[in-house]
């Protein structure tokens, strides 16, 4: 694979952002109209809700030359009206979130699992009250590879999906839970719903079971996670409080399983490490196929769990192929979707004079209908960004930036054709020696560079960056920039940068 630049795609400093396709463009019209309708799938269909804005108005960034003009919109019928917006590109803002579009009108609406009418609680977790008989025989982790029994929950009426923790010493071979010695933490909402049994709330209860997928090539056994068993419990009241403890009871029984085959070509994900960073390798490599609540009409909507996870020890890199096994207890209507990921780090210490060790992470994904793997070898649908720039030096470079909004700039991919790009600029915490996501913005797939805006960049601070090639089928970042982020089949490939520091 070469990553030398092409002779005609030649790269400057000068801020150039191309429409997508599909932004509109009208010369004549200065009117921008934002809106944020979320739509609620259930199980009797879609319910749609107009958001207001006014609790978060969203702004828009005109871009001049090195310079921005911040516009403030108002109020108007039907949702954020901004005015004296001059035609082509401009920065919406929403939230830590930019979009880059020429559009006239944007709705930055999302789809949403669950009915519109949920109330949310308070607190993100629960303890739990567990009463669970006729399990599969339990298995403890005790490894990547051999990852043992586990519980998950997930709600098709309201949107609630989270892996269990229990406490307590289970037996290996045991087959009951009687304990409240449990909690769980919701993976896919602030805070935990409330669930009303008179609007027909319940809840799955689901044991995944360790099975076996033959051999690792220096002769290890292989072993997966997969659901084997589980009770979908009736109808009942329950407001999380953070104190009393949700009930899980009932009786799991075995669930119908489906087998189908796969080839996992590793190294067409391993080989790119290099563009990913001049310096990163190959970390964890995952499987998972998951349910997506009726259906996929609308993309993959929702989060409901995982009924296969695979993990493969780290760097691993050869043709995967094997009959693979998963039970799956939720209605017709639901779709499979499966996904094949590709981790990878460079391991660089903080300039912070701490000495600390911190991993940067990439990361390769792509996810489809799990008949189009069946069908098909995974493989990438698109490959990272190449020769990532801060200013026109490598980001690779740890330096410090001499500029409150720099150019970020790559070159595309050498598989696929992006239909976006995602910039993800992090600042490191210190005291808590972590990355936090700190900014991001989406760019038409057409572009190949963009300035960052003011305020994006935390003075003092360190930095890190993803810029992310996404190739995602029916994606219109012009007009409804997140709520088609849901389609199938979706791809994404990181590039990643060296920390950066600000003055």
């Amino acid at each position: 694979m070469s990553t030398d630049s092409p002779s005609e795609e030649p790269r400057s400093d000068v801020d150039v952002i191309e429409p997508g396709p599909g932004d509109s463009d009208t010369p004549s019209a200065d009117v921008v109209l934002v809106k944020q309708t979320t739509r609620f799938h259930t199980a009797v269909g879609i319910a749609e809700r107009s958001e207001d804005l006014s609790v978060n108005p969203p702004e828009i960034y005109v871009p001049s030359g090195t310079t921005f003009s911040v516009v403030s919109g108002s109020a108007s019928p039907g949702g954020w009206r901004f005015t004296g917006i001059p035609s082509g590109a401009y920065y919406l803002r929403t939230g830590n979130t930019f979009i880059i579009t020429s559009a006239r009108e944007v709705d930055i609406g999302s789809q949403q699992l669950g009915r519109p009418d949920t109330v949310f609680s308070q607190t993100p977790w629960t303890p739990l009250q567990m009463n669970l008989v006729n399990l599969a025989p339990w298995s403890n982790y005790n490894g990547l590879t051999e990852p043992g029994s586990s519980l998950q929950i997930a709600s098709a009426q309201v949107n609630l999906y989270g892996a269990v923790n229990v406490f307590d010493a289970v037996e290996d071979g045991q087959t009951h839970l009687l304990t409240n010695n449990a909690d769980v933490f919701t993976s896919t909402a602030n805070a935990l719903p409330v669930f009303e049994a008179n609007k027909g709330d319940r809840l799955y209860v689901s044991q995944h079971a360790q099975l076996q997928a033959g051999t690792l090539p220096d002769g290890r056994p292989l072993g997966y996670s997969a659901l084997v068993r589980s009770v979908e419990m009736g109808a009942f009241d329950f407001v999380p409080d953070g104190v009393t403890p949700m009930p899980l009871t009932g009786v799991l029984r075995p669930v119908p399983m489906t087998e189908f085959p796969i080839e996992w070509r590793l190294p067409e994900f391993t080989r790119h490490a290099g563009v990913v960073h001049p310096l990163a390798s190959a970390n964890y490599a995952s499987f998972y196929v998951m349910p997506a609540a009726y259906g996929l009409n609308d993309g993959w909507v929702g989060y409901s769990g995982e009924t296969l996870s695979l993990m493969l020890p780290r760097g691993t890199s050869f043709n995967f192929t094997r009959r693979l096994s998963f039970g799956n207890p939720f209605p017709s209507s639901w779709a499979m979707v499966a996904a094949a990921q590709y981790t990878f780090r460079v391991l660089e210490e903080v300039p912070d004079g701490s000495g600390t060790l911190f991993s940067l992470g990439g990361n390769m994904y792509t996810y489809e209908q799990l008949d189009s793997y069946v069908a098909g070898p995974i493989v990438p649908r698109v490959s990272p960004p190449r020769e990532v720039t801060i200013d026109g030096v490598p980001a690779s470079t740890p330096r410090e930036v001499g500029t409150a909004s720099p150019v970020i700039a790559w070159l595309p991919p050498v598989v696929g054709t992006p239909t976006a790009y995602r910039v993800l600029i992090y600042r490191y915490d210190t005291t808590r020696r972590m990355g936090v996501l700190h900014r991001n913005l989406y760019v038409p797939g057409s572009a190949t560079q963009v300035r960052l805006p003011p305020g994006t960049l935390d003075p003092a601070a360190i930095h890190y960056l993803r810029v992310a090639a996404m190739d995602v089928s029916g994606y219109d970042l012009a007009q409804h920039p997140f709520s088609t982020l849901d389609r199938l089949p979706q791809s994404r490939a990181d590039a990643i940068s060296s920390f950066f520091t600000t003055p």
